[in-house]
Parts: C-alpha cells; sequence; structure tokens
C-alpha cells in the first residue's frame, strides 16, 4: 500500500523513471509498447542510464516489427552462400575448432551448433556461462547439447561473487540478471582470445527484437558491448569496483566480468557474427529441430507470466527476470512470446492481447523460497555485505516493498479500492 500522491488514479502529470516516454503507446501490429528497453552496454550501466528503448514510426508500427517485414524480401539463398563464404574463410582443414558458438543447450544455441557441425562442416567449441540456478530439465538439455557431439567449455563463477552481484542487482537496479548478462557476453570473446579462434556466431540479432539498427544489413555483433578502452569505465549492479570493495568484492574477484580492452579485441581479429543473418531465424523451427536432432524436452509446465514451455527454461532466476522488467516497463514475459510469435505469424494480433491479458505480470511462486534463499546475504558468508544491506535477508514483504520503488509513475497507479497496484494503460484496455 502506498500513499504517495504520485501513484494516484487521478494523477494527470505522473513522475517518469530511466528516461522513458511519457505517452504510453502500443504497436499496431504486435503487443510491444514504446516502454521496451532495447539492450545495452550492460558494464556501463547503472541508475542514473537513461533507458534506450525502441522506435514506432509514424504509422504505430515497432522496429521489430517493420524489419520483419523488410525480412520477407531477403534472398536467403544468397544470404546462405555468404554464410558459405564465411565458413569458407575460417573452417579447419585438420578438424581443430573453428568458431565459437555460446549458449546454454536450449533450441537457439543447439539449432545454431548443430547446423553449423552437420550441414556446414564446421567444427564448433560450444562456450557457456553457467545459469545461477539450474532447472532441472535446463540440466538435461545442456546435457544433450554436448551428446549431441560438441566439446563445451562451462564456466561457472563463484556462487559466493555471483550472488552477491545478483542481490546488488536486484537491489540497487531491479535487474537480477544484469551480472549473468554481463558474464555470458564477455565470456565467449574472452576464450576466442585465449584459444586463438576468432570467428564467434550468435544466434539472431537484437535488432530482430527491436534494437537500433547501427549498420545497414551488417551481421556482426558490435565489439564496444563486449570490450572497453578505459580502465575506469565498468559497473556491475549498478556500482563501480571501487564502490563493490566495501561490500567486500575484491578487484580478482570481478575478473570474469571485466571487459577486454578493446584493442586485445582488434589485435585478434575477433569476427562476432549472427547467424541469424544468413539462415531465416524461426524460434519455433529451431524448437522443432532441435526436438528432431536431440533428446531436448520443454519445461514440465508452462513458464510463470507466459504460456510457452520452450524458450529460456534452463535457469530458475529467469522466472524473477521477466518479472522484475515487468515491474519497471509494464510488459512482461507474454509480451515478449507474443509479439515474437505474431511477427513469425504463428498467431495474429488479437491473440496475443488476450495471451498478455491472461498472464503478463504474473507473479513466479514456483521457485520463489529457493531464489530468496539464493539472494539472501547471510553474515556467515558475506560479514561486509551483510551489514551493508538494509535488509540481508530476501524474503516477500522486502521484495514487494523493493517493486514499490522501482515502480514507474506514469506506467503504474495504486488502486485504494482494490488494496493492488494497477497499469494505467494496457494494450487489452486500449484495444
Amino acid at each position: 500500500m502506498t500513499n504517495n500522491p504520485d501513484y494516484k488514479k487521478g494523477n494527470n502529470n505522473p513522475k517518469v523513471f530511466y528516461g522513458l516516454p511519457k505517452e504510453i503507446k502500443f504497436c499496431n501490429n504486435c503487443t510491444y509498447n514504446n516502454q521496451k528497453p532495447n539492450s545495452e552496454i550492460e558494464f556501463k550501466h547503472n541508475i542514473k542510464t537513461k533507458k534506450p528503448i525502441i522506435v514506432f514510426n509514424k504509422n504505430g508500427v515497432c522496429d521489430a516489427c517493420n524489419l520483419s517485414n523488410q525480412k520477407q524480401r531477403i534472398n536467403w539463398k544468397t544470404r546462405e552462400d555468404e554464410l558459405l563464404e564465411l565458413c569458407n574463410k575460417y573452417r579447419k582443414k585438420d578438424g581443430s575448432y573453428d568458431c565459437i558458438v555460446p549458449g546454454s543447450g536450449g533450441k537457439d544455441s543447439f539449432f545454431a551448433a548443430h547446423i553449423l557441425k552437420y550441414k556446414y562442416k564446421m567444427n564448433p567449441l560450444t562456450v557457456t556461462w553457467a545459469p545461477h540456478i539450474y532447472t532441472e530439465w535446463g540440466w538435461k538439455n545442456f546435457q544433450s547439447w554436448i551428446s549431441a557431439g560438441f566439446d563445451n567449455y562451462l564456466f561457472t563463477p563463484s556462487t559466493l561473487t555471483h550472488r552477491l552481484l545478483t542481490r546488488l542487482a536486484l537491489e540497487n537496479l531491479f535487474h537480477p540478471f544484469q551480472p549473468f548478462m554481463i558474464g555470458q557476453m564477455l565470456f565467449p570473446p574472452k576464450i576466442a582470445v585465449k584459444l586463438k579462434i576468432p570467428l564467434i556466431f550468435y544466434g539472431e540479432n537484437p535488432e530482430d527484437y527491436g534494437n537500433k539498427k547501427k549498420k545497414i544489413d551488417s551481421p556482426k555483433k558490435d565489439i564496444k558491448f563486449f570490450s572497453k578502452k578505459k580502465s575506469d569505465d565498468f559497473f556491475i549492479s549498478g556500482l563501480s569496483h571501487k564502490q563493490l570493495a566495501e561490500y567486500g568484492i575484491s578487484d580478482n574477484d570481478l575478473i570474469p566480468y571485466r571487459p577486454m580492452n578493446i584493442n586485445e579485441v582488434k589485435d585478434n581479429n575477433i569476427d562476432v557474427q549472427y547467424l541469424g543473418y544468413y539462415l531465416r531465424w524461426h524460434p519455433q523451427e529451431n524448437y522443432y529441430y532441435t526436438i528432431e536432432n536431440s533428446n531436448f524436452i520443454p519445461s514440465p509446465e508452462r513458464t510463470p507470466g507466459t504460456y510457452s514451455k520452450y524458450s529460456s527454461i534452463d535457469d530458475k532466476l529467469d522466472d524473477l527476470h521477466y518479472y522484475t522488467t515487468y515491474i519497471k516497463f509494464g510488459m512482461g514475459r507474454a509480451t515478449y512470446d507474443s509479439s515474437q510469435e505474431i511477427r513469425n505469424g504463428e498467431i495474429n494480433r488479437e491473440e496475443g492481447i488476450e495471451l498478455v491479458r491472461k498472464f503478463d505480470g504474473e507473479y513466479p511462486i514456483r521457485f520463489e523460497n529457493e531464489l530468496f534463499e539464493y539472494l539472501s546475504i547471510d553474515n556467515k558468508n558475506f560479514p561486509k555485505a551483510s551489514k551493508k544491506l538494509k535488509n540481508p535477508i530476501m524474503s516477500k514483504e522486502y521484495f514487494n516493498n523493493l517493486t514499490e520503488k522501482f515502480r514507474s509513475p506514469h506506467i503504474w497507479y495504486y488502486s485504494n479500492t482494490e488494496k493492488k497496484w494497477k497499469l494505467r494503460k494496457t494494450i487489452f484496455n486500449n484495444y
């Protein structure tokens, strides 16, 4: 419950957080709204950072839908010929590793590694930054990936360091996935440099989900997302490395999360490519491909906050991550899933709106106790941090209080009659 006047229903000039657009609009083609955050350079991100957001054109259609329409005109045979040329450039004749495929063994990383190896005759090394807490089915799918004929480098950061960074990211940014995202982004190019394997294949380009296009029809990932120029230009969990020392996190603890120097990337000619530029990328078809070629298993139950059972299912913290996104931006996992399926022609917009109405923003209760234990900072393992945090032990009550801190008043109001938080504007009320 809140008495803050900013969150009154009748407030005609509510405050706006994160540099978001004041007027909430919805795409005329999918279920995205104009509050959707785009990918950013996470190691430069703190609470004062203005979020880059998706752009709508004059017809009220988002960049992701516009790009999807443009892709209908692509000559995929020509794109595949470009892929063959790229593979021929890097393919090793002695059978040694000639490319790196990052992933967890989910449908997309399995598809990428498998088709590169068995159709295009590459020999990929798969690399994985471990999830916070594996789901049972996520671990089995990871093993199935390796069993399909792939070597793998699995990096598991210190649980103590990663737990504390995750908790601080929740506390400071309401973004518990941020330390994972930083590590996951930086690990593959570091391995590429270390093992002298310059070619890295990711799956789909973030532009497919609305990121602003930097270069026209470029298959390459910008190196600024995983490298830096200045040694002090580094944040994690919303704090600098000097601030993190106050919580007992040393510079050595941060080595896995520290981006490389940009010159190191350039000197080693690291070439990061999106396979989705060359091949028609269709997540549902990737799932069918993976089922056909491995022992991949979907989640035994739908993911909280959405209706799907086979996408991003390896990490128990995933549920909480999408819920925090819903709190900050007013859009949850059902919005992301339905928008993608609308663009791919699996459902229409009306069906997407109903799915958003039914599932978006559902509180993820299934792993709640385990996640709150993971996010709790006890005195024995974290003597400095437990004293510095106001509430070191995570509970449902404290988590709910945190949500109030990160709800932007232009997105949310509190209904005193219903005794609950409500969105000021939704796609189903607007429809």
